[in-house]
């Protein structure tokens, strides 16, 4: 018999690409393009959703030429994608009507100001997510107010709005209605509708308190569906050339934490990509946050109940390096920031806190802007660059500590994956600030592995979670080198220099 393989279409706030995986979880081959980011104004992020389904389709293309294979080997694809941010179209021709506002973009912090004020306590209470305008429903509320002819297109029917797996699924499934076939399905899974403000976190349904509340025509929202379901096939003239079930679709977070193979209440991964994202599985139960965190989804299986979360969301971590090569031009390249960074002993006094988009979890500071502080003329670049991997981890243990509160948790161990991960030096440091071992898989890109699990578990692929967990193995462990004296002093310094970010703007 032929061997067989699944597909993940992972759609990142940088990047996409397309991976395919073995039975066995290993990668057998991807392919990656980076899209362009849209910065029309200070605290404004936006994508061409176009080019978006445009680099799909190059990049599902690449990877199975580069392997040699055709869609006739594979047997499902997963998605998963950046979330929150947000895309509305017209079905009718498949334009959106505007740019994608990502989930960074700021310039909703004056709606979530108003939603706190008036609704906080039920926007929180019924989709465990604090009005901020890091989510998508206020977004989808900026585009109906401030886009012309969007209100009246979405009461009429025409106008839908989707996160990126909405976008995507819809187009690989048949975009718009032909005389030759039907609609694509405008359908999204649990994980990315409990990013909206507008899916309630008990009956995983839109909330219809939370859709007058953001004043959003109902017409408009995707079909809420599981994490691992058959949801359609490609269509023939798309880029898979063929029909292959798209049979998983995860927010990038919650892939991860299937990828990891997270299965159990009080299992824990950190993710390390443009922002750093921790996500605690507490299964069946719902916990609700006192300490700043996100109570959320963790993924869904078919028609088994869900599988909840607590999550501690970081705006910027390997966007700050990304932002010394950039905006600084003190490094050229990112993977320079770890020998410039150990070119120096310690980092001489300098704190870095990238707070370019507020700080989120558990702060939740719209008002607070980036620092660095601490300097004098003794320091150069190098201690930038390691003030800069340091803020990295310390962001992480700000949100650890949130999570050991509120779940009563006796962290052992950190599981890592994402692209920082390779940084060695980062992942010392690592777990030199929280003094807990730090592991990675030997699989790090976990968000692609997840949504191929979820698709594989969907078509019999793989059996169960248990086959899953089979998968996983470790590639490296980093065990702490600090006494515990040395790590206080370097926290207090990092709370330190976050308070100095704080009420900087209105």
């Amino acid at each position: 018999m032929t061997q067989q393989y699944v597909g993940a279409i992972d759609q990142g706030t940088t990047s996409t690409r397309f991976m395919i995986f073995d039975h066995d979880g290993a990668e057998v081959a991807r392919h990656q393009l980076e899209h362009e980011q849209i910065l029309p104004r200070a605290g404004w992020v936006e994508h061409d959703a176009q080019e978006i389904w445009s680099c799909t389709q190059d990049v599902v293309k690449g990877a199975l030429e580069s392997a040699g294979l055709t869609a006739a080997d594979l047997v499902a694809v997963g998605i998963t994608n950046q979330r929150e941010t947000t895309v509305v179209w017209d079905r009718r021709t498949g334009e959106p009507y505007a740019n994608a506002i990502v989930w960074q973009d700021t310039r909703t912090d004056k709606i979530a100001a108003v939603l706190k004020a008036e609704h906080g306590d039920t926007i929180c209470h019924r989709s465990g997510l604090p009005p901020a305008a890091y989510f998508a429903g206020g977004k989808l509320k900026w585009l109906l107010e401030n886009v012309d002819g969007l209100r009246d297109d979405a009461e009429a029917g025409h106008a839908i709005f989707g996160t990126i797996d909405s976008w995507l699924i819809w187009w690989l499934t048949g975009g718009p209605a032909t005389d030759d076939r039907p609609e694509g399905r405008h359908v999204t899974d649990v994980t990315n509708a409990s990013r909206t403000m507008l899916m309630d976190l008990e009956s995983l349904a839109w909330d219809d308190e939370l859709v007058e509340i953001l004043d959003v025509p109902r017409q408009m929202l995707p079909e809420i569906a599981s994490s691992s379901e058959e949801y359609g096939l490609t269509v023939a003239d798309g880029p898979f050339g063929a029909e292959v079930p798209v049979a998983g679709d995860l927010g990038d977070q919650h892939a991860a934490l299937f990828g990891q193979v997270c299965f159990e209440p009080g299992e824990l991964k950190n993710t390390y990509g443009t922002g750093n994202f921790l996500v605690l599985n507490t299964g069946e139960e719902i916990v609700r946050s006192t300490h700043g965190l996100l109570t959320t989804v963790g993924y869904k299986l078919g028609d088994a109940p869900a599988v909840y979360a607590l999550e501690g969301s970081i705006a910027v971590t390997g966007s700050a390096v990304q932002w010394l090569r950039d905006q600084l031009g003190i490094i050229s390249e990112a993977a320079e920031v770890e020998e410039l960074a150990a070119s120096v002993d310690d980092n001489g006094g300098v704190s870095f806190v990238p707070a370019f988009s507020g700080l989120f979890a558990p702060y939740w500071r719209p008002d607070a802007r980036g620092a660095l502080v601490g300097l004098s003329r003794f320091n150069t670049k190098a201690h930038v660059a390691r003030a800069t991997l340091e803020s990295i981890c310390y962001q992480s243990k700000d949100v650890v500590d949130a999570m050991v509160a509120d779940a009563d948790l006796d962290l052992k161990i950190l599981k890592v994956d994402g692209g920082i991960t390779a940084n060695e030096l980062c992942m010392q440091v690592q777990a030199d600030v929280l003094g807990v071992e730090v592991s990675k898989p030997v699989v790090p890109e976990t968000t692609c592995l997840g949504a191929a699990y979820a698709a594989g578990l969907a078509v019999g692929f793989w059996s169960s979670t248990d086959e899953l967990s089979r998968n996983w193995s470790e590639a490296q462990r980093w065990s702490p080198t600090t006494e515990e004296s040395e790590r206080a002093e370097g926290y207090a310094q990092w709370k330190k220099a976050v308070e100095r970010t704080l009420d900087w703007v209105e």
